[in-house]
């Protein structure tokens, strides 16, 4: 069964080594993200080389995710690495510490931090597991007393509940790992703490000027980013719903049911998600998943997110594989869950202005009604395949593009299968609709007396120029539509 959820998976030492991404791709890898938090560029240029060339080896195509560093809001660090913080102790964040720091202060990497508390502010620490209160600021210095404590060690990350920290989304680091970006032709590029949508549209044209064509993500972590939710979906073509941060922003009870919100809004605007952070977090250490990972795989696949996403359990820990294979086997259980396919009434109801996305959504239609074993979208962009991806019509829906970036794009829309489909300069609709069928014959895909919908344009090889809507039986190649 193939399946319509895409799996992501986060690159780090537990996966490396080729052989080993082989592997991963083979259990079900659609997408790879590549922490740009860590490592230098030619690092980056290694990593992408080597993910192309596992994907060639295997035979099947995995996309690329440039995942920006963004602002380093952290602890510096300490002259024994850590310290242990008892409730009711003073603590001192010292943004002009010099030096490691001790069980009374420590430094700032993020140097505004004074000027962004005041007594009364509440900051976390840890991904939460530390709760400061801010009793007063002192210059450079923001003196806090230990609400919750716990280990403090080098680095950790500061959050303050409910957001207003002024760091902006794009660092100077994270503009030069755009032009890196660029450079290994990441399929998609995502920014961290994004405000709003200007932080979306001046990400887009830095990574134009640096000559890429990446389609852009914003990591959804701020709580500044629910308000102008919105603005920053219209500016972005994927959003991800990052659970870690933005739970220690929100909090944590508010999660889900933003997560729900998140991925209506951005399937409502033809923009595609990714769910993410801890979602087989005991597999960094275990074989097999807890069972309410279990369930939050399988309720973020019910949500009707395009994809899951692997961090930890797939940079540093010991079951990369079996990860993968657990969490392909959740998602398709999920799937079959879902046994209304019938194309959703606001699409029909939708007033399109473009010829393409009603050719589309017609496909959809199509397939609803009839026994249809496959969706063919003949595409150069991928925008036809984007659209028809938003509806769950029951059937798989392959891209046949001879753009090698349309086919590695494809790789995150949910339900979609990219298929390489070299151009052979027809000129002739006919011709290159009996091409396609014995593409997908070749693949197993179909067999003789099966029904496709295929959509094409009458301008063979040109983008935007789907026009054309055809049902057709598999081996019936004069009757081509009925």
């Amino acid at each position: 069964m193939l399946r319509r959820t895409k799996i992501v998976a986060t690159l780090g030492p537990a996966s490396s080594d080729q052989k080993v991404l082989e592997e991963m791709i083979r259990a079900g890898v659609d997408l790879v993200r590549m922490n740009f938090s860590h490592g230098s560029a030619a690092d980056h240029v290694k990593r992408a080389e080597v993910v192309r060339a596992a994907a060639t080896a295997v035979g099947r195509t995995v996309g690329i995710l440039a995942d920006l560093q963004g602002p380093k809001i952290r602890v510096g660090k300490f002259e024994n690495s850590k310290i242990v913080l008892e409730k009711g102790d003073t603590f001192i964040l010292d943004a002009e510490l010099e030096g490691l720091g001790n069980q009374q202060c420590v430094g700032l990497d993020y140097k505004e931090l004074p000027n962004d508390v005041s007594p009364g502010s509440v900051l976390l620490l840890n991904d939460g597991m530390l709760e400061f209160d801010v009793l007063e600021v002192q210059g450079s210095r923001v003196i806090c007393k230990v609400i919750r404590g716990g280990v403090l060690s080098n680095n950790k990350g500061i959050n303050r509940k409910g957001g207003g920290l002024t760091a902006p989304a794009l660092t100077e680091k994270d503009m030069e790992d755009i032009k890196t970006a660029a450079l290994i032709k990441a399929d998609y590029l995502a920014i961290s703490f994004p405000r709003s949508g200007e932080d979306m549209r001046f990400a887009r044209k830095l990574m134009h000027e640096a000559g890429g064509q990446s389609l852009l993500m914003a990591k959804i972590e701020r709580a500044e980013a629910i308000p102008a939710l919105a603005d920053i979906i219209e500016a972005s073509d994927a959003i991800m719903v990052a659970r870690g941060d933005l739970s220690v922003e929100v909090g944590d009870a508010a999660v889900p049911g933003l997560q729900k919100r998140m991925i209506k809004m951005a399937r409502a605007k033809n923009r595609l998600v990714i769910t993410a952070t801890q979602m087989m977090e005991s597999m960094i250490t275990n074989p097999i998943p807890t069972r309410a990972e279990v369930s939050d795989v399988a309720n973020a696949v019910l949500d009707g997110t395009d994809a899951v996403m692997l961090s930890a359990e797939t940079a540093v820990g010991d079951y990369p594989v079996e990860t993968i294979e657990a969490m392909a086997r959740i998602c398709i259980n999920a799937e079959q869950q879902v046994d209304d396919h019938a194309i959703d009434q606001r699409a029909v109801a939708h007033k399109f202005t473009r010829i393409d996305q009603s050719i589309a959504m017609s496909a959809l239609f199509a397939a609803s009604h009839f026994k249809v074993k496959a969706i063919v979208a003949l595409t150069q962009s991928g925008s036809t395949a984007l659209w028809m991806s938003r509806v769950n019509a029951g059937v798989p829906i392959f891209a046949l593009t001879p753009v090698h970036a349309t086919l590695t794009k494809v790789t995150l829309f949910s339900g979609v299968h990219p298929v390489l489909f070299p151009s052979r300069d027809v000129k002739n609709t006919a011709q290159e609709l009996i091409d396609a069928e014995q593409k997908l014959v070749e693949m197993g895909c179909v067999q003789d007396g099966d029904l496709i919908v295929v959509t094409v344009g009458e301008s063979v090889g040109q983008s935007g120029h789907t026009n054309t809507l055809k049902i057709v039986r598999i081996g019936d190649h004069h009757k081509n539509s009925l």
